[in-house]
């Protein structure tokens, strides 16, 4: 039991970053490519830990004000990206958290400035996460089954054929975006009201990178994508303990393999290799085209 124990406070970084990796693959699975989550993020947990602290607002509230904070800067950010594309899209939105960032650390008599948001009173345990994780895992599954699921993948395949077939790409990325904040801002804010403190760096370059990591090692088009990708690279460092002088060398070489041997990811990878053992004709219609 104390070995379980031991364990608590990586299952709960687990959960929380899973969040995290949730509200990035669901723009990425509609075709765009914005990595403004983290931004939401910040926002998210910021709104949640001055609302507690501030005025003593109960955890239910605190809780949808924060995924309110990010569903709302998400639809205005879905605005200037919706009419871009690719890389310029990736930069518009790390613009964004980088305003984000400048603001907690320059409005020093809201956010505690370079100093962070200390005093939050711990109001979420793990099983508080557990029961949002597997929330956000249902309502991803369902969003792929339905017809929104279908549309952010016709978009993302070929959007010029999305159009044709009658799909605004536009309103379609628009809706992805805000899914994104409301997961973003919720987890940001979970992440608050577990952690006692905030400071504005926790929500920056680095973060970005782990999250785009999590979605590219495990998939981006199944939802079990971002499981596998933020497990495998939440547990390498305790896997890798005894090497911790290599460890972000192994980290390295894992996403290389990954990225040469399965490029999809490792889930989307295992899956297009199933349907094709699965069909010999798509096999041949692939050797074919």
């Amino acid at each position: 039991m104390d070995t379980l124990l031991s364990f608590r406070p990586l299952f709960d970084l687990f959960l929380i970053h899973l969040g995290f990796a949730y509200s990035q693959y669901i723009v990425l699975r509609a075709g765009a490519f914005s990595i403004g989550n983290v931004g939401l993020s910040a926002i998210g947990a910021y709104t949640a830990a001055i609302l507690t602290v501030n005025y003593g607002l109960p955890l239910p509230v605190t809780l949808l004000a924060g995924a309110f904070a990010g569903l709302a800067f998400g639809a205005l950010l879905a605005i200037p990206l919706a009419r871009l594309r690719g890389v310029y899209q990736a930069i518009a939105s790390l613009a964004f958290v980088q305003i984000v960032l400048s603001a907690n650390l320059y409005a020093e008599n809201v956010t505690g400035g370079a100093m962070g948001f200390s005093g939050i009173p711990k109001l979420v345990g793990t099983g508080t996460l557990l029961v949002f994780a597997l929330a956000t895992i249902h309502v991803m599954l369902a969003i792929s089954r339905s017809r929104l699921g279908r549309a952010f993948d016709a978009v993302r395949e070929d959007e010029g054929m999305a159009v044709s077939l009658g799909i605004n790409a536009a309103h379609t990325q628009a809706i992805a975006y805000m899914i994104s904040g409301l997961l973003a801002g919720l987890f940001g804010s979970l992440e608050a009201l577990h952690s006692y403190a905030v400071e504005p760096n926790q929500f920056g370059f680095h973060l970005i990178i782990v999250i785009l990591s999590y979605v590219v090692l495990g998939g981006r088009r199944s939802v079990w994508g971002p499981l596998v990708g933020v497990a495998l690279l939440i547990a390498l460092p305790e896997i890798s303990r005894p090497l911790a002088d290599a460890r972000i060398m192994i980290y390295g070489l894992i996403l290389i393999a990954v990225m040469n041997f399965m490029p999809r990811g490792i889930v989307d990878t295992l899956v297009a290799r199933r349907a094709r053992a699965a069909n010999p004709e798509v096999r041949q219609a692939e050797v074919k085209g």
